[in-house]
């Protein structure tokens, strides 16, 4: 992808509005092709996409957002420990790879078995983040695994007590889960959903997608899936595609995540029928039934819907 400028650039200084409507700033370190590397106001380093205009973990880092998000908040480590292996982690969104390299390193001192299915459309994100491998800092040790499993997109290992199982599915995420193979996946106990924007990448967030992740689920294995957004768009889709809905942590300067599973017991602050308050007030609610982003209010049918969901029973 040619730059946008129409040049090549070393430094620059990138904007955002982070949440709350305060201007944060990225530094830009290097650029090539369709990706960025950019210093965040944390002093982190992350990757930014050209084609969607968007950077991975921008407010934190990757490091300490994968940490927040999904390692604490899914007590990863408390529920490897009294799982019976192999403990199945969904990783929908590789990305440049920060999520899964963070529950490796957290854990790869536990005796436990980690089946590993990442889905991504695209390796061009990894591809460029190993290239900035010293920069990005949290692939030290695992460089060889990242190369090999960009090669064969299946990759097994053990270090110490910790054993690995790793797999790539490369393609289009939504078309896969209709697919026959679909079928032959993984039951995951944990899911890090991890997708660019409904406002740039809606096919990611629609009903149809969801209502399909949880029909991956088995009712006998209980899964959650915690994500950084707190729409309520978001959390009306995923509690009509099956989930049970809570508040999910902070992470940096976001005050609140979103927590979804397929069993109450895993959600320590559910959404409640004051919650419900909220949503028939709001004007971007009703869940994005085709992969075309809009903002609408609850529809009748969705609000009747909601109130017979068993949370709210």
């Amino acid at each position: 992808m040619s730059e946008p400028w129409g040049l090549e650039l070393d430094a620059c200084l990138l904007f955002f509005l982070a949440p709350g409507g305060r201007l944060k700033q990225l530094t830009l370190v290097h650029s090539g092709g369709g990706y960025k590397l950019v210093k965040l106001a944390s002093g982190a380093h992350s990757v930014h996409s050209l084609l969607y205009g968007e950077t991975f973990h921008p407010v934190i880092g990757p490091v300490a957002e994968a940490e927040a998000l999904y390692l604490r908040q899914l007590k990863l480590i408390e529920r490897l420990q009294r799982t019976p292996a192999p403990f199945v982690l969904w990783d929908v969104g590789l990305g440049a790879a920060a999520n899964v390299l963070v529950v490796l390193r957290a854990t790869q001192q536990l005796p436990c078995s980690l089946h590993i299915v990442s889905f991504e459309q695209t390796l061009e994100p990894l591809e460029f983040a190993l290239q900035h491998a010293e920069s990005l800092g949290y692939f030290h040790g695992y460089q060889d695994c990242l190369h090999q499993l960009l090669r064969d997109h299946r990759l097994c290992f053990r270090h110490v007590s910790q054993t690995v199982n790793w797999e790539l599915h490369l393609g289009d995420f939504p078309t896969l889960l209709t697919q026959p193979l679909a079928a032959a996946l993984p039951r995951p106990h944990a899911i890090m959903f991890d997708a660019f924007s409904p406002a740039t990448n809606p096919g990611m967030w629609t009903l149809p997608l969801l209502a399909n992740i949880f029909r991956q689920l088995d009712p006998a294995r209980p899964c959650a899936l915690p994500t950084y957004s707190r729409s309520t768009m978001l959390r009306v889709t995923l509690l009509l595609a099956g989930f049970f809905v809570g508040i999910g942590h902070a992470t940096g300067e976001k005050e609140e995540t979103t927590f979804a599973a397929n069993n109450l017991d895993l959600i320590e602050e559910p959404l409640d029928r004051h919650w419900l308050g909220r949503v028939r007030r709001s004007s971007s609610a009703e869940p994005l039934r085709e992969p075309v982003y809009r903002q609408a209010r609850l529809s009748a049918e969705t609000w009747e819907k909601l109130q017979q969901h068993p949370q709210f029973c």
